[in-house]
């Protein structure tokens, strides 16, 4: 093992939707920051599959309120850096043709509100004008949330790799970290630092913190660290489509099961260059690291896009894919510090949003590893702490 060692005030291991924003944040903060990734570039793992929403409208208070953060540094961010990432403010409608889903969208409703999310009911004619050519057959109405939008993850990578370089920030890629280097033991245990992998070397990096930001690896890191949080992997599709003028203004998402008992749910939406981007939630889980495309992907989802909105039946589909969810068994991410070891930070389990959550915890993981607080209240941030009680659920996983 090679004896040279540089010293850091934060080590990021995983350069991707929170480890890259965490960077930037970090530092602004004027910290020393290392990021390791055993990719080519930001951005290769679960972000680069992300479908680009990033929407407010969530049941647990925390997600509102980060991914709330999340929506004011995406839409100020072209302003603020000189850097376009596509950012389009269509907000996020939820049709509803069910009682259920009704009842469980207005319950929700004041929880939403009291963080901060401007959203509401709307009765079927004006989802009709803000879903143009929705299917009015047997519409209820629906929430919609106007500030909610859409973002390109892959250009948001870039520029927040590329902003966080120029404050200093190190990126290191196509190099894996193999363990964990923790001094002391039992109730006095402190992670100190990491042990890399590239080509045949390995090297030992030393700093003040170390944040485990490994999307769907979260879990090998902390049984480094001693600790067991099960983050497990499951693999959801999406497509694209050629580009058409634009006509719809929010994503939209179907919270109905789909009539052929494989999917849950399915959302779209048209990005800013005018493709329409679409994904579904399989009931049967894919785990596992597998991404390779399926071939029941497309007719089902074809079906609901042109059973919701009949006009679509005639796009183009350019490109399919399949990205992985890093689950936690509530539905809602685990992020802060495991009082059990110092010097150990985890921003991981984003359940498929951590694309839209990214910058929003990157800015409260920041604040806390720099300030010791976070940025929301702390009663919030708790919700998502490693020992909260992980039989509450978040309502809308997607």
């Amino acid at each position: 093992m090679s004896s040279k060692k540089k010293a850091y005030d934060v080590i990021i291991i995983g350069s991707g939707s929170v480890g890259t924003p965490t960077a930037y944040f970090l530092a602004k903060e004027g910290m020393k920051v290392l990021v390791l990734d055993e990719s080519a570039s930001s951005g290769q793992g679960q972000n680069k599959a992300a479908i680009g929403g990033v929407r407010a409208t969530h049941s647990d208070p925390a997600k509102i309120e980060m991914c709330g953060q999340s929506l004011r540094i995406f839409s100020k961010w072209k302003e603020e850096t000189g850097t376009d990432i596509e950012w389009k403010k269509g907000g996020y409608c939820f049709p509803v043709y069910r009682d259920n889903e009704e009842g469980v969208l207005k319950s929700i409703l004041p929880i939403q509100k009291k963080h901060g999310l401007e959203i509401d009911w709307y009765g079927p004619d004006e989802v009709a004008r803000i879903v143009p050519g929705v299917n009015m057959n047997g519409l209820h109405g629906g929430t919609f949330s106007p500030n909610d939008g859409q973002v390109s993850p892959l250009l948001a990578s870039e520029s927040f790799n590329d902003e966080a370089r120029k404050l200093g920030a190190e990126f290191r890629f196509r190099e894996s970290v193999v363990d964990l280097v923790i001094e002391g033991d039992g109730d006095s245990k402190a992670v100190v630092g990491v042990v890399t992998s590239k080509g045949g070397k390995r090297t030992e990096h030393r700093a003040g913190a170390v944040l485990n930001a490994a999307g769907a690896s979260a879990s090998e890191i902390c049984a480094m660290a001693g600790l067991d949080i099960p983050i497990t992997p499951d693999s959801h599709e999406a497509g694209i489509t050629a580009p058409v003028k634009q006509f719809l203004g929010p994503l939209v998402v179907d919270l109905r099961p789909g009539p052929e008992g494989r999917t849950a749910n399915f959302y779209f939406g048209q990005n800013a260059q005018g493709q329409v981007i679409f994904c579904y939630t399989p009931i049967e889980k894919f785990y596992g690291m597998d991404r390779r495309c399926t071939s029941e992907f497309m007719p089902v989802i074809a079906r609901r896009l042109v059973d919701l909105i009949p006009r679509l039946k005639n796009m183009t589909v350019r490109r399919l894919w399949r990205g992985l969810y890093p689950m936690t068994v509530d539905g809602v991410p685990v992020v802060g510090q495991d009082p059990c070891i110092d010097g150990f930070y985890l921003g991981i389990g984003m359940c498929g949003q951590g694309f839209m959550m990214g910058p929003g915890i990157g800015l409260n993981l920041s604040s806390l590893i720099a300030k010791g607080k976070p940025v929301v209240s702390q009663e919030v941030f708790d919700l998502l702490s490693p020992t909260r009680d992980y039989t509450c659920g978040e309502e809308l996983l997607k």
